[in-house]
């Protein structure tokens, strides 16, 4: 009732404000007006259900330059595996090792960048399949569940979602980049704070059967299905849903070279629907082969902002200087 109350009011000032206008402009302003009541479940959660007569949302967010502190500390670290090991089968899937390779602490210096807002979306994705930029998913059997054009598009490569990216101008973002997007400048635990919830990601469990349809979903969710889980520069899904691939290599540690047993591996970043919450937090990272494919792996682009001229902004974190 309300919304559609709502519409009415907006479709009513579109016909004040068009008195007066040719024909074809007071045609083309009623079908704008009716564009934004249809839109998507991303746009609807940016703009809190609003009605607006504006040009839809930018695809990507700019993220300023600066310094910021990626990674934890020995004791964070451990305090990722004793988050971890409250699941039920915790005590046997993590341990004082599981999360090492976020030390060291570190401060990096990141220029301008801009990141999708949400994941790529199956819908996006197939389209360029379709015009035979990109490769095609595989989606015989089973996987056709992962088809839906509103799910992130999974079960690419690393290198077919950094050819998507590149058709568009892009490139898959830096782990870096991607740990500042879901930190924050603040490096907040979660994109949403410091305290775990269940409610706003789409997330996992370590049992015998990982998923855990308490939040809605026992599987992929729709691109922006948890907007309270926001980042605070206005990123969806950097928590759960799909990993998503990165750029970089994997080392154990920052600054190490790749071991001989992980050679070749790509990080992937964010955790997915079979997560739990430990794998959730901006720190964590994880490994994979890069011609893997994964239901539930998916990626987001990125794009260096050529002319910056923002000052950095030392980043404010007890115990580590800029």
């Amino acid at each position: 009732m309300t919304a559609t109350v709502g519409l009415n009011l907006v479709l009513v000032g579109v016909a004040v404000c068009a008195l007066g206008r040719p024909p074809a402009a007071r045609a083309a302003l009623a079908y704008e007006a009716r564009s934004e009541a249809r839109a998507t479940p991303v746009e609807r959660a940016l703009s809190g259900g609003l009605v607006a007569l504006r040009t839809p949302g930018s695809l990507m967010l700019r993220v300023v330059s600066g310094r910021f502190v990626m990674g934890s500390s020995a004791d964070e670290a451990l305090e990722a595996s004793a988050l971890c090991a409250r699941e039920p089968l915790g005590p046997a899937h993590c341990d004082e090792h599981t999360f090492a390779n976020e030390t060291p602490r570190h401060v990096e210096r990141l220029g301008s960048f801009w990141l999708d807002r949400t994941e790529v979306t199956a819908a996006d994705y197939d389209r360029c399949a379709t015009r035979g930029v990109c490769a095609r998913r595989q989606l015989a059997a089973g996987a056709g569940r992962f088809a839906r054009p509103e799910l992130p598009a999974t079960l690419v490569t690393a290198a077919e979602a950094d050819a998507y990216c590149r058709a568009r101008g892009a490139r898959l973002p830096h782990e870096a980049e991607f740990e500042r997007a879901a930190r924050g400048s603040a490096g907040r635990r979660y994109p949403w704070g410091e305290l775990w919830n269940g409610k706003l990601a789409n997330h996992g469990r370590e049992g015998f059967d990982d998923e855990d349809a308490s939040d809605g979903y026992a599987e992929l969710a729709p691109v922006g299905s948890f907007p309270a889980g926001r980042s605070p520069d206005g990123f969806l899904d950097l928590a759960g849903n799909a990993a998503e691939w990165t750029l970089d290599q994997y080392g154990e540690r920052y600054g190490a070279a790749p071991s001989p047993g992980h050679a070749g591996e790509r990080v992937v970043r964010g955790g997915d629907y079979a997560s739990s919450g430990a794998f959730l937090r901006g720190a964590a990272r994880r490994r994979l082969e890069p011609d893997a494919r994964r239901p539930n792996v998916g990626f987001r682009c990125a794009r260096s902002f050529e002319e910056d001229d923002v000052e950095d902004t030392p980043a404010a974190a007890p115990g580590v200087k800029p």
